[in-house]
Order: C-alpha cells, then sequence, then structure tokens
C-alpha cells in the first residue's frame, strides 16, 4: 500500500448456522484481508452452532478498535441462511449491501441493496452440498466490487490465493473449494 493510497476500511457480518461454514469464511476472508496488508479484527458467535444453531461472525478490516459491528455500521451482511435476515438486517449500515442464499431476492428494507442466489440449489447441482458458503461468497465476490460502498476489500483472485494456502497441498479439497467457489462467481456476473 502506497502512503497515498486511500484507508480501506471494510465491516462485515456474516451470518448463518451450524455446520454452514460461516467460521470457515469469516477466518478466509480475514487471511485475505491480511495478505493484502490490511489490518484486521475477528469475532464470532457459535454457543449452539453444532446442533444446528445461530453462528454471527464479524470482521472488520482497517484501522479499527474493536472486532464487534455495532448495529448500523455494516458495510457487508453475507448470510448463508436466508432466515438469519430478520436476526442479523440491524448490522447493516443505510446504503449496506446484503447478499443472501435466497430463491428470491429478500426484502431487507429501503436503503439496502439486496442480492439473492439460491446457492443451495447450485451447490447440490454441483454435487457438493456442503459448499454452499464458497458458492455464496463467490457470487458475492462477483456481484459486489471491492472499492465500491458496501463492497469488499479484495477480489476473487486474492481469495483464491487465500485459499491455495489455507488448503496446502490437499489437490482434490482445493480444487472442488475453488470449483464451488467459480460457480459462485459465474452467478454472479
Amino acid at each position: 500500500m502506497s502512503a497515498d493510497a486511500p484507508v480501506m476500511r471494510r465491516q462485515v457480518v456474516l451470518s448463518g448456522v451450524g455446520g454452514q461454514g460461516i467460521l470457515f469464511l469469516s477466518r478466509l476472508l480475514a487471511e485475505t484481508a491480511i495478505a493484502c496488508g490490511f489490518p484486521v479484527l475477528t469475532s464470532e458467535t457459535h454457543g449452539m452452532a453444532q446442533r444446528g444453531g445461530v453462528v454471527v461472525s464479524h470482521l472488520k478490516v482497517g484501522g479499527f478498535d474493536s472486532p464487534l459491528v455495532r448495529t448500523g455500521r455494516a458495510d457487508l451482511l453475507l448470510v448463508l441462511k436466508e432466515e438469519n435476515v430478520a436476526l442479523h438486517r440491524e448490522f447493516l449500515a443505510d446504503g449496506g449491501t446484503l447478499v443472501v442464499n435466497a430463491a428470491v431476492p429478500t426484502d431487507a428494507g429501503p436503503g439496502v441493496r439486496v442480492h439473492a442466489v439460491d446457492a443451495d440449489a447450485l451447490a447440490l447441482s454441483a454435487g457438493a452440498p456442503l459448499a454452499v458458503n464458497l458458492v455464496l461468497l463467490g457470487f458475492a465476490l462477483a456481484r459486489v466490487a471491492g472499492g465500491t460502498p458496501g463492497g469488499f476489500f479484495c477480489t476473487a483472485g486474492e481469495v483464491r490465493e487465500a485459499l491455495s494456502r489455507r488448503q496446502g497441498t490437499d489437490g482434490s479439497r482445493l480444487a472442488a473449494s475453488l470449483s464451488a467457489l467459480d460457480l459462485g462467481i459465474a452467478h454472479g456476473t
């Protein structure tokens, strides 16, 4: 980053239920931010996650002092379980962006840009029902350009690199993960 570069600041909330890979996505995005040279803070709540309970993760990229996203401050809300929109919509800032795993766009109220994709159906049709999280992330990366209000702090290519570092030498697992990410990107363009 050059001294003249604008300061990147993004607040992201990820929401789902246990088993959907919210914590994996949060860590993947945090690792991507670190690789891009940004300071990052994360926090997660996953009380009954192993029993299908609600899981929420906060991710702050840029110069923040606290890892928790306050109500009305999130630039981006990624929701893997449509029912969680009602639980976590309050985190979105005016003009924020909601990306939701849903067959049809969810009404999130005025001032929210909503992008919906049936990530469950896409992952199932690709034979990778456990990759819903990466399908949704790929879709979000394609739909919500970095550098725009409510956008990402990284590119799809930077996420691919972080995914490759994270999954290392497990070629089949990495190939399946990249395929799921690319499936979401293809449906987001």
